[in-house]
């Protein structure tokens, strides 16, 4: 007799989906987290100030409002509600205006000079059918169901950014967006990984908008484990899992984790093969971060800054290209490319009244212990001069002190793995079912399986979806 059909290790949005589904299908789930709190990278704290609210990892959520299974849940029952900024992406640049990603493709390619109507004739097919072509992008490697919707985006992804920018534009702007939107893959621009992630990432924002959760992203973790609960799923936190041995009778077991603590939990139970393949995971660059606890917004050098929540900072396409090629090297760019969010602009209740929080981090080498908060500030106060004499507190969390937070943030690498072409779809290893291993009824639903990084839940999706083929 089994005492739950199902135990989830790890809480992260993931592990979360991966319970929800198995629920939904009539399964007794359990939920285990370490942690005293829920919600893996999908969390917020007081860093700095009493009242300051912060989010610990993910903050910024277009995979999250746009994900083919989480937008089919009634998350907003169950307390999220999702704050749309005007713009959804700000790109500042020296001595010119910045350049927006707005919802509108029109107004953004008005915005992009001479390079408006090619940025047009990229975006435009992808977003048309962009609902269709991400449940087949955020999945395995397999044939779309859809071929005619997946095609428009199938034939763009593959491109490079640093050959399709210089085919298709003449201006630096739209060059600058991209690069900005290609650096969340963590990789060189040259990557043909890199290109994939700015036309997902761009058309994103014009299909479903760049959202930030009100009161956190918290709030996302907390919504879906609401909703878990309603159809019966047990959650248990602050609980450790060392072994197998520690769980419950169960028929499934699913471990929202990355390859090195799976090993650490059944490791010794896995053909050696198997084990050397989980081993030899690479993970990738880590990021350095900091919070701030301010006494007025960034005074942005281009007012129109300020409507958006998520800033990219880092100049023009060479310079990105740089800083982004830097980290693969073992080398800490002195001007990194900077990611960063300021989400009490358009969602007060994370400060008093009157004050603001902001985050942002840049990449760095896996492992790093190098501290990047004034590489970073001094990248704010170019584009936002006097920027410094508003911080009331900050909070630094070096890529070493990542996984003191969060065992899953191995190294400081916040996406679960390299996301390079041979570890995109193989990973952890190369199986056209990556979410099973050779245990039975043990099986990876974490962001080091396919489709990877970002608070969209496919991953646990679609391992949930395997373990209902293997065992109804």
């Amino acid at each position: 007799m089994y005492t739950y059909d199902a135990t989830i290790i790890g809480s992260g949005v993931n592990g979360l989906a991966a319970a929800i589904m198995l629920a939904q299908h009539g399964w007794r789930v359990l939920l285990l987290e370490e942690q005293d709190r829920i919600g893996g990278a999908a969390a917020s704290a007081a860093l700095t100030l009493p009242g300051y609210v912060h989010d610990l990892g993910s903050a910024v959520h277009p995979l999250g409002v746009g994900s083919p299974f989480l937008r089919t849940l009634p998350l907003a029952q169950h307390g999220l509600r999702w704050i749309h900024p005007a713009v959804p992406l700000a790109h500042p640049l020296d001595n010119a205006p910045a350049v927006l990603l707005e919802r509108s493709i029109g107004n953004t390619a008005r915005g992009l000079g001479r390079d408006g109507a090619a940025y047009q004739a990229l975006m435009t097919p992808v977003v048309r059918r962009w609902h269709a072509a991400m449940a087949w992008a955020l999945g395995p490697l397999r044939p779309p169901r859809d071929l005619w919707s997946a095609l428009p985006f199938a034939i763009r992804a593959p491109w490079p950014l640093t050959l399709l920018t210089r085919v298709l534009f003449r201006e630096q702007r739209a060059p600058a967006l991209l690069a900005g939107l290609g650096a969340h893959a963590t990789l060189p621009l040259s990557s043909p990984v890199a290109g994939a992630i700015a036309l997902v990432l761009g058309s994103a924002g014009h299909a479903v908008g760049w959202p930030v959760p009100q009161g956190g992203a918290q709030a996302l973790a907390d919504a879906l484990a609401s909703y878990l609960r309603t159809l019966g799923g047990e959650i248990r936190t602050g609980v450790r899992v060392d072994t197998l041995d520690d769980l419950p009778a169960r028929r499934a077991v699913l471990c929202d984790l990355p390859p090195r603590e799976l090993l650490r939990i059944a490791g010794e139970r896995f053909p050696a093969v198997y084990q050397a393949q989980l081993a030899g995971y690479r993970h990738g660059p880590g990021v350095c971060k900091v919070d701030w606890a301010l006494d007025a917004p960034i005074p942005w050098e281009d007012p129109a800054v300020l409507r958006a929540a998520t800033v990219h900072l880092g100049g023009t396409f060479a310079e990105i290209a740089r800083a982004e090629a830097a980290p693969e090297r073992g080398i800490h760019d002195p001007q990194p490319y900077v990611l960063l969010a300021q989400p009490t602009l358009f969602d007060p209740t994370r400060a008093p009244p009157g004050r603001h929080t902001a985050w942002a981090y840049c990449h760095v080498p896996h492992g790093s212990a190098v501290d990047m908060t004034a590489a970073i500030e001094a990248q704010i106060e170019r584009f936002a001069p006097g920027f410094r004499s508003h911080i009331l507190a900050r909070h630094t969390t070096r890529a070493t002190e990542m996984t003191s937070w969060n065992r899953n943030l191995i190294g400081g690498d916040i996406a679960g793995g390299r996301t390079g072409l041979r570890q995109l779809f193989t990973r952890p290893t190369l199986s056209l079912t990556p979410y099973r291993t050779p245990l039975r009824g043990l099986y990876l639903c974490s962001s080091s399986t396919p489709p990877g990084a970002g608070a969209h839940g496919m991953c646990g999706f679609h391992a949930a979806q395997t373990v209902l083929r293997d065992m109804g």
